[in-house]
């Protein structure tokens, strides 16, 4: 095949384009073009009113002399040999396989470890202290009604972590030479997501899919041999000469295995407290807090697309934003959902956190993002713990505020700006679960972080205007964009001083979202394959 890159066409274009394209491109006859296959498709709108799509094509040619066609554009980087992006196994298990290796969490990270070792034949055994996403999402959805918190089933744990509630975003700025964010896709299409999500620049799924979707994966993972145990939390890690031996689960049982993945997630405190205690390298990393913020979805739309706003090829639209302060400090929009709503999302008792999720339509009126500002390990003394005790702070401190009944605090930009007391809602409706309480904001986070977004607000106006506008809405707070450690590891994936054990993902500090995550359960599952060959 050979690939064309930046094919740019108008967004209404018409259904020919692509092949008449092709043709002209190439030189070649509607004979000699076999098929075309839509690698990738994005949009550049900076003329808002001009919308261009870009597409990446994998060309297939009959009766052509692919190198001589391709010699002909040596100076054109855009046409070239397409590359060869299909998944191939890093290794086979044995059949007399003698050990298991365990996955603790059900994240995307875990689950990917998983299914990638299940398919070399290798028999993992997955653990996951929260319960079945159907169970799970039971267990959600009653604390967003009744604020009935179950600390082990919620936003955070269970089947499918953290990104089963969210926006289901699949895309990442990770490099990936070896096309592994695609094999993540593949097998989310497998498992019944979109197809299009293979080939559009932001793909994203939404919460009503990725639990179906999860639930065919973990049937996968049993059908090829895995084991899946809910429930059962991991209560300690044995080590003996730097060799991690097994672990011992809440009921007493104990599991002996050299090979132990460690995706716990960003929300799994208690878990890094005991690894802490048993001397595995932790370092602190920074991490960033603040609000949620809402505005209409017609509002940013409007000034993302103009005219175009509501095409069906675009979408809700999003946005991405960044402020750097006088202070030094920046300021940032993070996991912004287009037609979403923001829910609660603690997982611990007399405790607020924020999040926000959307479903695949994205249809709520309402937009939201997190605007938060950036915390380095200098302002918690390099102590990772201390990063964790922070955060734990905030969102005790917002119960409180919220009434101390799992509402949240909010306010309105305009009184949040001024420095004034809270006014009701206005013309934002909050979509927070289980509610908001309308007050002063700025006792909610640390001065630095108070100070940063009340400047950057107005410069993201500049942006987008009405984005600071008097009635869009703030809520509080947001902790949890990501770890405040890292679980450190080497170039074979292994922790630095516990060797057979494997930390990945969010919550050991290498990955920001299901995409980047399931990629590095990939690479994860890899290194554990090669290394248990290497023991046979």
């Amino acid at each position: 095949m050979i690939r064309l890159n930046q094919v740019k066409l108008p967004l209404d274009h018409a259904d020919d384009a692509l092949q008449k394209y092709v043709l002209k491109t190439l030189s070649i006859s509607a004979e000699q073009l076999a098929d075309i296959h839509i690698f990738k498709r994005g949009y550049d709108a900076r003329k808002r009113n001009a919308i261009t799509l870009i597409y990446t094509l994998d060309v297939t040619l009959t009766d052509v002399d692919e190198e001589a066609l391709l010699a002909s554009f040596i100076k054109n980087t855009d046409v070239r040999n397409s590359p060869d992006t299909q998944y191939k196994y890093v290794a086979q298990a044995p059949k007399d396989l003698t050990e298991r290796p365990i996955v603790v969490g059900m994240g995307p990270c875990g689950l990917f470890s998983a299914l990638i070792l299940a398919q070399m034949g290798f028999n993992p055994i997955l653990l996951e202290r929260g319960k079945s996403v159907h169970e799970r999402s039971k267990d959600t959805f009653r604390f967003w009604r009744k604020g009935e918190l179950n600390t082990e089933s919620n936003v955070q744990f269970g089947e499918g972590g953290a990104g089963t509630f969210s926006d289901g975003k699949l895309y990442s700025q990770v490099k990936d030479p070896n096309f592994l964010g695609l094999k993540v896709k593949q097998e989310f299409v497998a498992a019944g997501a979109p197809a299009e999500i293979i080939y559009v620049s932001k793909p994203h799924i939404g919460t009503f899919k990725l639990v179906t979707m999860v639930e065919r994966m973990r049937r996968k993972i049993i059908e090829l041999g895995g084991e899946i145990r809910f429930e059962t939390r991991v209560e300690e890690i044995h080590i003996d000469d730097a060799q991690i031996t097994g672990v011992t689960l809440n009921g007493g049982e104990r599991i002996n295995s050299k090979h132990v993945v460690l995706a716990i997630g960003h929300s799994a405190r208690d878990t890094v407290q005991m690894l802490s205690d048993k001397g595995v390298h932790l370092e602190a990393q920074s991490f960033s807090v603040g609000f949620r913020i809402e505005h209409k979805q017609d509002l940013i739309d409007q000034s993302r697309f103009g005219i175009n706003a509501g095409h069906p090829i675009l979408g809700a639209a999003d946005y991405k934003l960044v402020h750097h302060c006088k202070s030094g400090r920046s300021v940032y929009s993070f996991c912004m959902c287009p037609g979403g709503v923001v829910v609660g999302a603690t997982s611990e008792k007399e405790a607020v956190v924020t999040n926000g999720m959307s479903q695949y339509s994205r249809s709520e009126r309402n937009a939201n993002s997190a605007i938060v500002v950036g915390v380095s390990p200098s302002d918690f003394n390099d102590d990772p713990l201390q990063g964790i005790a922070l955060q734990r702070k905030l969102e005790r401190q917002a119960y409180i505020l919220g009434g101390s009944n799992y509402d949240a605090p909010a306010q309105r930009v305009g009184d949040f700006l001024a420095g004034s007391e809270a006014k009701p809602v206005g013309l934002i409706e909050p979509s927070f679960k289980p509610g908001v309480k309308m007050i002063d904001l700025s006792s909610s986070l640390p001065d630095f972080a108070i100070d940063a977004i009340r400047e950057a607000l107005p410069a993201f106006d500049k942006k987008i205007r009405g984005f600071a506008a008097a009635d869009a809405l703030l809520t509080g707070v947001e902790t949890r964009t990501s770890s405040p450690l890292q679980i450190k590891r080497g170039k074979d994936y292994q922790s630095v001083n516990v060797k057979g054990l494997y930390p990945g993902g969010e919550g050991a500090g290498y990955a920001g979202g299901i995409l980047s995550a399931g990629i590095d359960g990939i690479k994860i599952a890899e290194a554990v394959a090669l290394d248990m060959l290497l023991e046979q």
